[in-house]
């Protein structure tokens, strides 16, 4: 189970919306995909999934390149696009029913109570999709995506528009089913991607700008320069800091203050040495890592 994207270009008349895209990704993978609006995620998406030709290069599924008539092929993918489309005359059962047999898959009736049980629809089955809430609705579709036992799931923004409940019990299916299968999930809330994803793809402007895991890429400095916050139990005039060596700049943020180093300085020393002399007593001296929010925003602006 594996989902290869190599080399991958794609126009759009005389616009590049994909600009050699390279990455892979294996079984067991949660893969965050993540970039600004128009950086080339659902064009890349498509091309995945098959309803796009590549420019150039080419995607392989377990090892096998897709082509737009790759019927075979396309069994091996489920997709979840953004927008969700479904049925809402339609029963939940019956929906799902009607998917099975797109698939022509046997023991539909089995693969129909399998799915109800695995995305926990079975208080909304007997009901018409119009009436189920968004959070069911999500449910339904990822049913569908999943009930030809896809290796490969692309998700395009499964949780936008749920309740926080609703986005916890979503992302907690999700992380179940990515034990088996290779998974791409698209999302603008960074949070999410941080919680549930083991690694990730960013792309700006058509390229892949950082590819990582997750926690290799929280140890990433793109500022190089160190940020320290600092809580005293006591006020302290900001002019007093100006005599602490190394400091470039400093800001008050809530109760304290967040101090930004002259890149290869470590202000620790200095602050605990400044606060002695003062006669202060630090409630807090806390170095400030990147989340993946600041690194996604460097990468992607300008």
């Amino acid at each position: 189970m594996s989902l290869e994207i190599q080399q991958v270009t794609r126009y759009y008349g005389q616009q590049k919306a994909l600009d050699n895209v390279s990455f892979s990704l294996k079984k067991g993978e949660l893969a965050g995909f993540l970039g600004p609006n128009g950086a080339g995620k659902t064009t890349l998406m498509k091309i995945i999934t098959g309803f796009l030709p590549p420019s150039e290069g080419e995607i392989l599924i377990n090892g096998i390149p897709m082509q737009i008539d790759s019927v075979e092929l396309k069994r091996e993918i489920g997709y979840l696009p953004e927008n969700n489309p479904l049925y809402n005359d339609l029963y939940v059962a019956e929906y799902l029913d009607t998917a099975a047999r797109f698939y022509r898959l046997r023991n539909i009736r089995e693969k129909v109570r399998e799915m109800i049980g695995l995305t926990g629809l079975e208080p909304e089955q007997h009901k018409k999709i119009g009436a189920l809430s968004k959070g069911y609705r999500q449910r339904v579709g990822l049913a569908q995506a999943l009930i030809h036992q896809p290796s490969v799931l692309i998700l395009d923004e499964p949780t936008s528009g749920l309740d926080p409940n609703q986005v916890e019990e979503i992302r907690n299916l999700i992380t179940g089913i990515s034990e088996e299968k290779t998974v791409l999930l698209s999302s603008h809330i960074l949070r999410e991607i941080e919680t549930i994803c083991n690694r990730v793809v960013i792309i700006n402007k058509g390229r892949v700008v950082a590819d990582s895991d997750i926690s290799e890429l929280r140890d990433i400095s793109l500022i190089q320069s160190q940020q320290v916050f600092a809580e005293f139990d006591r006020q302290v005039s900001s002019t007093a800091f100006s005599a602490i060596e190394g400091i470039h700049e400093f800001r008050q943020e809530g109760k304290g203050w967040l101090f930004t180093a002259i890149p290869g300085k470590d202000l620790r020393p200095a602050l605990f040495r400044f606060a002695v002399d003062s006669r202060l007593t630090l409630l807090t001296l806390t170095e400030r890592r990147q989340d993946l929010e600041d690194i996604f925003q460097q990468l992607t602006k300008g």
